[in-house]
């Protein structure tokens, strides 16, 4: 750890790390920002997905950049529209020939009860996100002239991409403000200094800042879309958790040891000899657990593993050379009214030590009833329901949504979004008769066709990403992979096709949810061995590092069923996110491991001379004030994630949030001290700690 050392070493030092730091973060806000590779496909899934297959072969279709914008019309009162009211919206849409891709509008369709009137504009889609949103404004603008007892409403696939775009609209700003607001309460009541907390602020917040301007250049530069919202949000509130986590841990550190030393700069290299393992092994293992979403089918969670990886590298380097070189350079009265001086008594840990002595006394049962209360917890994701549909995504209904739902209710489900099977034009009949034939099919029909390629519109009669949906989909794609002849001409990178195929919208979300299952197997139990290893060459043990990562698997499960309880009973959530589960687990194991890493690593530092026992017990008294404060602090941040507008943010927030409020205050609490207790010595076989 000399590195760091040196950082601290003389005044000089400090300076030139506070400037070289500064160098760097302009340096880095000057990188050229590479061309943003294109979206693999609009799931995010790689070519071997049925869904993503139809989206190359729509490519080779006419007009194959053109999506309809769908203009739902009924009246306010929710009566059958009138013959004045039905003349009108003919008039009306007629004029929007202007926007519509080839300058003409389809005339309106009415719903079999006649409350609801369909109009179909084709919208041209290759002027990218910002043009289509600007082209659905203009054309709701555009509908304001129908007459007021009428409610209009643009949904369909040019309405969702427009009203994505304009509910993250300011969110990043929101998100920092509230995050920041957060960090920089927390830090005031953990110092109770007016001025100490200023500092780590400023570096995390500057931090947090270098990082999203990194990622606009590195996530493109390795060949990954990089569309931000989603990635950009988690990264910002995990470099603010960690970062904040590192620095609490190291401000601690320090301020104990300028109890034992009289020169400042002395006092931060011990720190930082001490807490520049533990840092590190902390930072390395969420590196190493957002690092397995490389993995991932999806691009979007690779781009994730990237911005956070990044991010978990600038946080460690912040805390370990930046922090440490402003901390000595403002010197002790930084600490002001609780200034630490030589010989002085620090306050700290005194609930802990009574915590630890109740442990100590009685291992068995209170390491009992806290397996029972994580075990209760976890019995409330029995009943988990998996998989949003698109009209569900949103925690504040978008109008896109809301048409969705208008159109649901007097047409088919799935008329917004028609089903896309391609085969040859010789096959289309033979293809048609076979889909409309599947049980939940309310319609088939011949669509574009192409010079060797051709597709079939179905539309579904269950909302699209429902169990009815998907067991619809299922059986469509038998049905019509069994037309003989029916296989198109494979695209480029993919393998001989055996029949027809199935996409679009309702079929993408079907692959991703599978695709999320397949992610779940193969990257929970190898994020398990990373972290595992990581621990057993940070411990040199074996019965440790095991019992470590069992507690952390199970705070996870247990937040999980706690979270699900309360979005199935209070917030009255559908159902969770099929990616969720996956983003949580690798979240909460790489940072819920962090602190028994802390308190690990300092019991095996006090136990070379005290023992085991009075080592983690000396252990729980000195960095229980720090690790709560921490815990108390990332969850917090995590939690920030609801200010964001989906669903599934809020739920990896909460999820997470609650994970380690559970890891903080019951698993390194309790559990881990009542284990080590248990075990004594043999807590870190096969290595030995013994007392001096």
């Amino acid at each position: 750890m000399s590195v760091f050392s040196r950082v601290t070493g003389s005044r000089l030092n400090a300076w030139f790390t506070v400037v070289a730091a500064i160098v760097v973060g302009v340096v880095v806000f000057w990188l050229p920002t590479p061309e943003n590779p294109a979206p693999v496909s609009a799931t995010g899934l790689s070519d071997r997905w049925q869904s993503t297959q139809v989206e190359r072969l729509q490519d080779e279709l006419p007009r194959s950049d053109v999506q309809p914008a769908i203009v739902v019309v009924s009246r306010d009162d929710g009566g059958p529209l009138t013959e004045p009211d039905r003349a009108a919206v003919t008039t009306g849409t007629a004029a929007l020939g202007g926007l519509a891709a080839g300058g003409q509008v389809a005339p309106p369709q009415l719903s079999p009860d006649a409350t609801v009137a369909l109009v179909a504009v084709p919208l041209a889609t290759d002027g990218g996100q910002e043009a289509v949103a600007a082209t659905v404004a203009e054309l709701r603008d555009a509908l304001t002239e129908l007459p007021a007892d009428l409610t209009v409403e643009v949904t369909g696939p040019p309405a969702f991409t427009a009203d994505l775009t304009k509910v993250f609209e300011g969110a990043d700003t929101t998100l920092l403000a509230v995050t920041a607001a957060v960090v920089a309460l927390l830090l005031l009541v953990t110092y109770r200094s007016p001025l100490l907390w200023m500092v780590p602020l400023a570096i995390v917040a500057a931090t947090e800042q270098i990082t999203l301007r990194a990622l606009d250049t590195i996530i493109p530069a390795v060949g990954i879309n990089f569309a931000g919202g989603a990635v950009t949000g988690i990264a910002s509130v995990l470099v603010f958790g960690a970062a904040t986590n590192y620095a609490l841990l190291l401000i601690a550190r320090y301020r104990e040891e300028l109890r034992r030393e009289e020169d400042r700069f002395a006092a931060m290299r011990a720190a930082l000899r001490r807490t520049a393992e533990p840092i590190l092994a902390s930072g390395g293992t969420v590196m190493l657990g957002v690092l397995t979403l490389l993995l991932s089918e999806r691009e979007l969670n690779q781009a994730l593993a990237v911005a956070c990886a990044t991010g978990i590298l600038l946080a460690m380097a912040s805390a370990l050379l930046v922090l440490p070189a402003a901390l000595v350079l403002l010197g002790r009265g930084l600490f002001w009214p609780f200034v630490p001086h030589v010989g002085s008594v620090g306050r700290e840990g005194r609930i802990w030590g009574r915590l630890g002595a109740i442990v100590i006394r009685r291992p068995v049962p209170v390491a009992a009833l806290a397996t029972l209360l994580l075990a209760g917890l976890a019995l409330g994701g029995l009943g988990i329901r998996t998989g949003l549909s698109e009209t569900e995504q949103f925690r504040v209904q978008p109008e896109a949504v809301a048409g969705a739902q208008t159109l649901a209710g007097a047409f088919p489900a799935g008329t917004t979004q028609p089903v896309a099977v391609m085969t040859v034009p010789d096959a289309v009949p033979a293809v048609t008769a076979a889909a409309a034939a599947v049980d939940g099919v309310a319609s088939a029909r011949p669509g574009t066709t192409g010079s060797g390629v051709a597709q079939v519109d179905v539309v579904l009669d269950a909302e699209p990403g429902t169990a009815a949906s998907d067991r619809t989909l299922e059986a469509l794609r038998e049905a019509v992979a069994a037309v003989p002849g029916s296989a198109p001409a494979a695209p480029a990178g993919v393998d001989e096709l055996s029949g027809a195929i199935v996409g679009g919208t309702v079929a993408g979300t079907y692959d991703s949810a599978t695709a999320d299952a397949a992610d779940l197997r193969l990257i929970l139990p190898l994020i398990l061995l990373l972290v595992g290893a990581v621990l057993i060459l940070l411990l040199r043990g074996l019965v440790a590092p095991v019992l470590l990562v069992v507690t952390v698997v199970a705070s996870y499960f247990a937040s999980l069923g706690g979270a699900w309880l309360l979005f199935d009973h209070v917030l009255g959530f559908p159902a969770l996110d099929t990616s969720v589960p996956l983003l949580a687990f690798v979240f909460l194991v790489a940072l819920g491991v962090d602190y028994n890493i802390f308190l690990v690593t300092r019991a095996r530092e006090d136990a070379r001379s005290a023992g085991t026992r009075e080592g983690m017990l000396s252990a729980l008294r000195v960095t229980g004030g720090v690790i709560t404060s921490a815990g108390i602090l990332l969850a917090a941040v995590f939690a920030v994630l609801g200010v964001l507008p989906l669903i599934t943010l809020t739920q990896i927030g909460i999820i997470v949030c609650l994970g380690v409020l559970l890891d903080t205050l019951l698993v390194r609490t309790v559990v881990v001290p009542a284990l080590a207790f248990l075990f004594g010595e043999k807590f870190w076989w096969p290595g030995r700690i013994t007392a001096d």
